[in-house]
């Protein structure tokens, strides 16, 4: 059948994904508007504030909180499915839930929390795969840009670790496929990134380009094992990273994004996968700046084999340097794979409208039970004997790092192991001198660890006092030492070694912490596995 070339670029449209941000201004709300409008795009990227979009955060722009972030994102989803003559398959990154891009909304563990769970309690991960399809559905949403397929076998990953479910390539396939399973059953479309494996890689992608050293063999043995394991379950999509794999490139440097033989080659070939196929964000500065001419990128992302254009930023130039330069039969064979998606989101029938309410009791449920078999025992040399006699003979201190003394932890101790406690927050209003004279007199510490950040940049932002305190009070008393964090922090802890009792909780979350006091109570066994090697000093 033989198309006019305004119908061939509305399908073109189709596969322009640009990105969106729930606090912007009416200004750039009416901008997308008109793209939608006249270009017919196929879908949107939700991000939080132009601020927060990953590549801003070298400009370091200041996030503002919004309270009504939650509402703000409900009322622009109508308002741009009442622009679009096509319905739009609204997407966002929830990885670990709303929360991920929108305040007050429910949160989930983070992968590498959900990793600890041994394997026969995989139905926990299923669960939170459901639980964030049934809160995007309560927005609007259809397509949930998660979870990541990334084995993360590089502790110096500045961008992957936490946000993947470890490093066992089985245990990785697994929980990434019931966490997919639990948003299909819900009705919400999945993705698998970022293809071929970003787990061994040492740059960030969203600023430089990563290179993967490994041989086609090699990747087989180990990067593709997920991917391969999540076609063979129909996952409905695949994000492509922006990393390089020379060896499958004739030696070059190109970025999977934009290779024929990833995309091609590869991932539809070799391994036979006929899903949507969607780039990692094109605004990234690792693609986002080799070409001059606007419109160049979007094509050679497209070219290479890439159905949707995530987070496009030339979405008319794209489109007619696609119309130009691409065969009518690729351009069908895209569209009718989002059609498919679309088709199967539900939305074609023109039922766009959110489902359903955000249930916060549910989520806390899920995070008690996942508290109660994820969190990890790593040194055993204490008996709840010798810290009661430590706390009848006045010689047990609790300290509590990065939150205060009010912390969920410590309460819940309180009922039976009342004891003196100290607190460092910051700097400038704690003193370390002071905080090292006051335990002088103690004999067991109980220390209470709260990483401020789950990225390993500048050590978890835990400063260097604080490790020298660590380092001290682990050299000179009986410590015992909970961390509510990600447990890459544990190998820069200095003479960790030396603590009679270690336990890794990974989250912060109030069920987390309940669940680790009353498990240092009543001796409860902890069920949890640490999800990647872990040297400690």
């Amino acid at each position: 059948m033989k198309m006019t070339a305004e119908a061939l670029r509305q399908r073109i449209g189709q596969f322009f994904f640009p990105a969106v941000f729930i606090n912007d201004t009416q200004e750039n709300i009416q901008e997308t508007e008109r793209l939608i409008r006249e270009y017919n795009i196929g879908g949107l990227t939700f991000f939080h504030s132009r601020a927060s979009a990953a590549t801003n955060y070298e400009s370091k722009q200041k996030i503002v909180f919004n309270d009504d972030s939650y509402e703000k994102i409900k009322a622009l989803i109508v308002r741009y499915q009442k622009a679009a003559s096509t319905p739009l398959l609204i997407s966002i990154d929830a990885e670990w839930g709303l929360a991920m891009r929108i305040e007050k909304t429910p949160q989930y563990p983070y992968a590498i929390t959900l990793g600890a769970l041994p394997e026969n309690k995989s139905n926990l991960v299923y669960e939170v795969g459901k639980q964030i399809g049934l809160d995007l559905k309560a927005a609007g949403i259809q397509y949930n840009l998660a979870p990541l397929a990334d084995i993360n076998n590089n502790p110096n990953n500045p961008v992957i670790g936490y946000r993947s479910f470890g490093e066992n390539k089985e245990k990785v396939a697994n929980f990434a496929v019931e966490y997919l399973k639990g948003m299909s059953e819900v009705g919400i479309l999945g993705c698998l990134k970022h293809f071929p494996g970003h787990g061994n890689t040492n740059v960030d992608s969203h600023l430089g380009l990563p290179v993967l050293k490994e041989t086609l063999e090699e990747l087989f043995e180990n990067e593709l094992y997920p991917f391969i394991k999540g076609i063979e379950n129909n996952v409905d999509s695949i994000m492509i990273g922006h990393l390089a794999v020379p060896s499958l490139n004739n030696g070059k440097d190109t970025s999977a994004t934009l290779s024929k033989a990833v995309i091609q080659d590869l991932l539809r070939d070799k391994l036979g996968y006929d899903g949507l196929v969607i780039s990692d964000a094109l605004n990234m500065h690792s693609v986002s700046k080799l070409y001059e001419t606007k419109g160049e990128l979007e094509w050679e992302a497209f070219n290479a084999g890439n159905d949707i254009l995530c987070f496009a930023e030339n979405v008319p130039e794209g489109i007619e340097a696609i119309f130009q330069n691409a065969s009518p039969d690729r351009i069908f064979e895209s569209y009718n794979r989002i059609m498919k998606a679309k088709e199967k989101a539900g939305i074609l029938s023109g039922n766009t409208s959110a489902s359903g309410e955000l249930n916060f009791e549910k989520t806390s449920q899920l995070n008690l039970e996942i508290a109660q078999n994820a969190i990890t025992k790593i040194i055993d040399n204490s008996s709840s004997e010798s810290i009661l006699e430590a706390q009848k003979s006045n010689k047990l201190a609790k300290l509590s790092l990065h939150k205060t003394t009010e912390n969920t932890f410590f309460k819940t101790l309180d009922s039976k192991l009342p004891s003196p406690e100290f607190a460092f927050e910051n700097l400038e209003n704690s003193n370390f001198q002071e905080i090292e004279k006051s335990l002088e007199n103690f004999e067991i510490i109980l220390i209470a660890l709260f990483p401020p950040k789950a990225k390993p940049l500048n050590n978890f932002e835990i400063g260097n006092e604080i490790f020298d305190l660590l380092s001290t009070l682990l050299q000179t008393k009986k410590c015992i030492v909970y961390v509510f964090g990600n447990p890459y922090v544990l190998p820069l802890i200095p003479n960790l070694k030396k603590a009679i009792g270690l336990v890794e909780a990974y989250q912060d979350f109030e069920e987390f912490q309940k669940t680790a006091g009353k498990q240092l109570l009543e001796n409860i066994p902890c069920y949890g596995i640490l999800p990647v090697n872990i040297e400690i000093q």
